[in-house]
C-alpha cells in the first residue's frame, strides 16, 4: 500500500543547489532561539493527540484541529 503522495514528494534539486538547502537548514536549526525551543518541547513531552504551541510567555498544548487549521482562520492567508 502505497503512503500519502504529499508525504512521499521530494524537491527536485540539483546536487549543489540540495548541498546548500542542507547547510541552510542546519543552521537554522542550530540557532539560539531554534535549541532553546527543540529543548523546550522535549522538556514539556509530545503526546499523539495534541500539539506543543510555543507562545511569547512559554509553551502550551493545543489541539491538533486548532493549532493546524490556524485557530479556525484557515491556512489559505499565511
Amino acid at each position: 500500500m502505497k503512503g500519502s503522495p504529499l508525504q512521499t514528494r521530494k524537491q527536485k534539486l540539483s546536487p549543489k543547489a540540495s548541498a546548500a538547502k542542507a547547510a541552510r537548514d542546519l543552521a537554522m536549526a542550530k540557532t539560539p532561539a531554534r535549541r532553546f525551543k527543540k529543548a523546550q518541547n522535549q522538556r514539556f513531552g509530545q503526546r499523539s493527540d495534541s500539539d506543543i504551541h510555543h507562545t511569547g510567555s512559554g509553551v502550551r498544548r493545543v489541539s491538533i484541529k486548532n493549532n493546524r487549521g490556524n485557530f479556525g482562520k484557515g491556512t489559505k492567508n499565511e
